[in-house]
């Protein structure tokens, strides 16, 4: 005679739980559970078997030993079509478990709290719960396994109809692994980040979709978004969308490049952005003048691109942003009168992220052909290093501030890297270059004649005068730079032949 057929039912997210265990009893099932779900299913008025019925034996240890059991295991990963396996349950009193729901103790919530220790998260890291996962998705032509909620709907209507399918059952058998492999995975990197290692032997990470995006950089490439489960700060992911169509995937590479470089300012700042290169940035005592200097640094890169501000975009600064096409604006909140002008442009999209309150991205992850680079993400500021004046000349107060400036900005732009700053606002950037002086011409040649009096940065050292030269011919007075080139001295001299004063940092800001 044919078994009647058992569902297991043991889950940490209740959503659903009560519905779908009673469209699995009108299916016939006979149902297994534990603890806590057995409770909500029994409040429910459902009869449910404990899983000590079944394995003859008590919960122990709190709980922690509860469905490690051979007449847990043995039922669902029996090979139905063998006779051998079949046999064994037989003179066992073994009985076939044939769809297990489950998902796990909240170890991602848990480890995201304020505070946790590290007895709570390691309570919250499951056992049981895996194994069955595993145990049934390997058996998944003979098991049904669900770990997913949102499964439940489908999946009863299709059980109703007929049989499961292969393709079906496989099909839930990988989001299974899926899920098992990243919840293994923030385990992984828990331990690790308590132990401060900083490179293992094998490195897993694992993300969550955010969106699936239109397309990728071109309309041939198929792309999707997806975020770090426990990253809580300043981030793309992590933004609310407040107006304007959906964000492509060149959206939130250049969204991202605006949100890291207004990160760098405690004071009000504004960035626009252009194909992840700074067109303009400006500081100033409130919004407004900070986004007028952004402005005005390049009127004409800015139109079509994304501008991120560190304040609350008031009504005077949303007003003159209406006057131009801009893709994105990213603030951590706007006024209500911003929001009247702002949205009267449907398309305009409008991100609200919080830029006060961020935590730093401790690592970079950069794909390449068969692999990935791993490093940590640029931070480096210049009250990490030793500044030397090599130059017989020292740098004046407002000249030192636009070099601080200029140093903030060019650790941002895709080298080779050249950034002129004055009064607080970029005059001119020369990004992405074979060589250092090509990108200082082109710095020079945007940046006409506020080019005198200026302040400049580089990314890098100088491995000849050449860039001194033209910068004197441009009219620069101050140069910040991280030195150590053999041929320092030529630039030194140069420097002193011409009266500009230059700063060597001892840090390098390559951006590729």
């Amino acid at each position: 005679m044919p078994q009647t057929k058992r569902a297991l039912l043991s889950v940490s997210n209740k959503e659903g739980i009560v519905d779908f265990a009673k469209q699995l009893i009108t299916l016939g099932y006979e149902l297994i559970s534990t603890g806590g779900t057995k409770r909500t299913l029994e409040e429910a008025g459902l009869h449910v078997m404990s899983i000590s019925d079944v394995t003859d034996f008590p919960e122990i240890l709190e709980g922690r030993v509860k469905t490690l059991h051979p007449n847990v295991h043995a039922g669902l990963l029996a090979k139905r079509n063998g006779s051998d396996h079949m046999k064994q349950l037989d003179e066992l009193d073994i009985k076939l478990i044939d769809l297990v729901v489950v998902n796990l103790y909240p170890f991602k919530e848990t480890i995201s709290k304020k505070d946790v220790t590290e007895t709570e998260a390691i309570e919250n890291i499951d056992i049981g719960g895996p194994t069955m996962l595993r145990a049934a998705a390997k058996n998944f032509e003979s098991v049904t396994v669900v770990v997913d909620p949102r499964d439940y709907p489908e999946l009863i209507m299709s059980m109703k109809d007929r049989e499961l399918s292969h393709e079906e059952r496989k099909r839930l058998a990988g989001k299974v692994y899926q899920h098992t492999a990243a919840y293994d995975t923030l385990i992984a990197q828990y331990f690790q980040d308590s132990q401060d290692e900083q490179s293992p032997e094998q490195y897993s990470v694992t993300y969550e979709k955010v969106q699936d995006l239109r397309y990728g950089e071109n309309p041939h490439q198929k792309a999707g978004f997806y975020k770090d489960p426990l990253y809580k700060g300043a981030s793309l992911a992590n933004a609310e969308q407040l107006n304007g169509k959906e964000l492509s995937y060149n959206n939130i590479q250049d969204a991202n490049a605006a949100l890291q470089m207004v990160l760098e300012y405690k004071q009000p700042a504004a960035v626009a952005v252009k194909h992840m290169n700074p067109c303009g940035v400006g500081v100033g005592e409130d919004l407004f003048t900070a986004y007028s200097r952004a402005f005005e640094a390049d009127p004409v890169s800015i139109f079509g691109g994304i501008v991120a501000l560190n304040r609350e975009v008031d009504k005077e600064t949303a007003a003159k942003m209406k006057e131009i096409f801009l893709e994105i604006i990213i603030a951590p909140s706007f006024s209500q009168e911003a929001m009247e002008l702002l949205t009267e442009k449907k398309n305009l999209r409008l991100l609200k992220i919080d830029t006060e309150h961020s935590d730093s991205a401790s690592s970079l992850i950069t794909s390449v052909r068969g692999g990935v680079l791993v490093q940590d993400a640029d931070q480096g500021t210049l009250e990490d290093v030793t500044i030397s004046v090599p130059t017989d000349r020292r740098p004046t107060e407002q000249e030192w501030e636009d070099l601080q400036f200029a140093w903030k900005v060019v650790k941002h732009v895709k080298s080779n890297a050249i950034v002129l700053a004055k009064g607080q606002q970029t005059v001119g950037v020369g990004a992405g270059q074979m060589n250092r002086v090509g990108a200082a011409k082109i710095a020079f040649e945007q940046a006409d004649e506020k080019a005198e009096g200026s302040a400049l940065a580089s990314d890098a050292f100088f491995p000849m005068p050449d860039t001194v030269e033209a910068a004197a011919e441009a009219g620069v007075k101050a140069i910040i730079q991280p030195g150590g080139s053999k041929r320092d001295q030529d630039s030194i001299d140069a420097c002193n032949k011409h009266g500009i004063a230059m700063v060597f940092t001892g840090m390098r800001h390559f951006k590729h």
